[in-house]
């Protein structure tokens, strides 16, 4: 009778033992994923290499490049020594023109004040651009500060900031337009102010929250804006096979990563250098874009 009794109890014993190696077991691949997601992705820079084609593109224009950062999130989780780096990536690509789509610090509950100093501190690692000619727009998390004290932060990196403004860009005497809303989230954009009038060039709109396209459709801006430039979602910032993005945040639910093409203007989503909310990035690595200009005909 021991042998009938012993053998229930050993299989219970080894049972526990599966259950407790399978539980290590996941604890162990759980912590490894957000070591990995935490250190290693979340700075996995991606140059993403795209041609632009702009239908009244000048020749004057034909091959210049425009390289797009959004959403450093300085520096909550995106580190100084991070921040110099993409700088130093951006300087290598050698662009004509480098665009800032917003959020160059996190609204978090260490305040203000936190804010206002990560505001200079970025700025003066964004003063490390070799490209003179550089322009921005505001994200929802620069609301913390407001318009004044951002603008006076990029301007100390000698960045100009447009909010519902825009800028011709000349070369060789011929055009190509700038044009920078208001956040969308945070602020109040104005498109009618915003899209220059009878624009002799293509027209590029920056504008941080990328689901603000619709709008621009709805007011039929298409038909004058060659393509949209925008950040905020991070590209869901933790994306699994199949599913996509685990989370989307609103003002970038439907439009969340890369290229889309909408009536008669290219909206490109850039998937930004920082992290917000928890530190981790997958599958989705921080992204600097370069754009290629080419003529449609």
């Amino acid at each position: 009778m021991t042998g009938f009794v012993a053998d229930p109890l050993r299989a219970e014993h080894k049972n526990t033992l599966t259950r407790r190696n399978f539980l290590l077991g996941s604890a162990a691949a759980a912590g490894g994923l957000a070591l990995y997601s935490g250190e290693i992705a979340r700075h996995e820079i991606s140059i993403e290499s795209l041609t632009l084609t702009l239908a009244k593109l000048p020749d004057a224009f034909h091959g210049y490049r425009i390289a797009q950062i959004s959403d450093i999130h300085f520096d909550e989780y995106t580190e100084p020594s991070f921040v110099h780096r993409v700088v130093g990536e951006v300087n290598r690509l050698a662009p004509d023109l480098v665009l800032l789509t917003g959020d160059y610090i996190s609204n978090t509950p260490m305040g203000q004040n936190f804010a206002a100093g990560a505001m200079l501190r970025c700025a003066d690692k964004l003063r490390g651009l070799a490209c003179p000619l550089r322009y921005a727009v505001m994200g929802n998390h620069d609301s913390l500060l407001g318009p004044p004290l951002i603008r006076a932060g990029l301007a100390s990196a000698s960045i100009p900031m447009l909010f519902n403004q825009n800028v011709a860009i000349e070369r060789n005497g011929q055009r190509l337009w700038l044009a920078g809303l208001a956040d969308p989230l945070s602020n109040v954009p104005n498109l009618q102010q915003t899209i220059p009038v009878n624009a002799d060039g293509p027209v590029i709109l920056l504008c941080h929250a990328p689901d603000y396209a619709d709008n621009v459709l709805a007011h039929g801006y298409d038909a004058v804006v060659d393509v949209m430039l925008s950040g905020h979602s991070h590209g869901g910032q933790v994306r699994l096979p199949i599913v996509g993005a685990l989370h989307r945040v609103y003002g970038a639910k439907k439009y969340v990563q890369g290229m889309y093409q909408l009536g008669g203007m290219q909206l490109y989503v850039n998937r930004g250098i920082g992290t917000v909310g928890v530190p981790f990035r997958l599958n989705c690595p921080p992204e600097i874009t370069l754009f290629t200009l080419k003529n449609s005909g």
